[in-house]
């Protein structure tokens, strides 16, 4: 057997599977918000003798894929944690190539098709004022041009902490209360809620959390709002990440019994 016809074999036994899974899922609940936390570029790249920012180019390019898949299951909310306020430890090189990298990709989805064709709402969480002036200049333009789309929500989670976003919702809080627009004893859970940066989505909270690459932890990303979130780990790099990962990670979403604590 050639090399070729290897490869048309094993392309469509996974075409196969791809459809049979995706008969399996319709017969469940899809899962109305999904995070992503899009690790093992680095890995990726250093497996392949590459620089780790080749690692993120090409995990970049897998984002606008994934958007896509969601959109044709039905999900109706994706986040994705970017780049944590932890990363800005990272080399002075990698940092500005990445910067470099997500530049071009918000630059390319601002002049495309894709968010405006689907009428997708992109949101960003995050301490912005960390980022570059011309990054975070071209993200508040990527917001505000789909700031009125309601079809599909896009978050995505750049400069991001979790323990960052909860602190900082404490201080608007602790502002709103000295200035006497809240008074301490209304605070409670939904208040709270109010003010983190998910405050005005639609759904704020994750159903399923997706973590590519092995690791089994959620790495300060979402605590607020993960706390009954179904944590799906998966050991495949995010580069490398399928249409038929995020369909056996659904299925998994759709075998487990969520009781929120009751």
């Amino acid at each position: 057997m050639s090399a070729i016809q290897r490869l048309l074999r094993i392309f469509g036994a996974y075409k196969l599977y791809e459809k049979w899974l995706g008969k399996m899922i319709s017969r469940g609940e899809i899962p109305s918000h999904v995070a992503v936390i899009m690790d093992g570029n680095r890995r990726w790249a250093q497996e392949r003798g590459l620089d780790p920012w080749y690692g993120h180019k090409v995990g970049a390019e897998k984002v606008e894929e994934v958007i896509k898949w969601c959109l044709e299951l039905g999900i109706k909310v994706v986040t994705f944690f970017a780049l944590s306020t932890e990363n800005f430890k990272r080399s002075r090189r990698e940092l500005e190539e990445l910067f470099k990298i997500l530049h071009e990709k918000v630059w390319n989805v601002l002049n495309g098709d894709l968010v405006h064709k689907h009428k997708i709402r992109v949101k960003v969480l995050g301490r912005k004022e960390l980022l570059p002036d011309d990054l975070r200049s071209l993200l508040e333009r990527l917001e505000e041009k789909t700031r009125g789309y309601d079809n599909f929500y896009v978050n995505l989670a750049i400069a991001y902490g979790g323990r960052a976003e909860i602190t900082d919702a404490a201080r608007k809080l602790a502002r709103d209360v000295l200035a006497g627009r809240l008074r301490i004893e209304d605070i409670n859970e939904e208040v709270m809620s109010k003010y983190l940066y998910t405050a005005d989505l639609p759904i704020p909270d994750p159903d399923m959390i997706i973590r590519t690459s092995g690791e089994e932890r959620i790495s300060n990303f979402l605590l607020w709002q993960s706390a009954y979130s179904e944590l799906i780990f998966l050991d495949v790099y995010w580069p490398e990440f399928r249409k038929i990962d995020l369909m056996r990670a659904i299925r998994t979403y759709q075998r487990r019994r969520r009781r929120f604590g009751a």
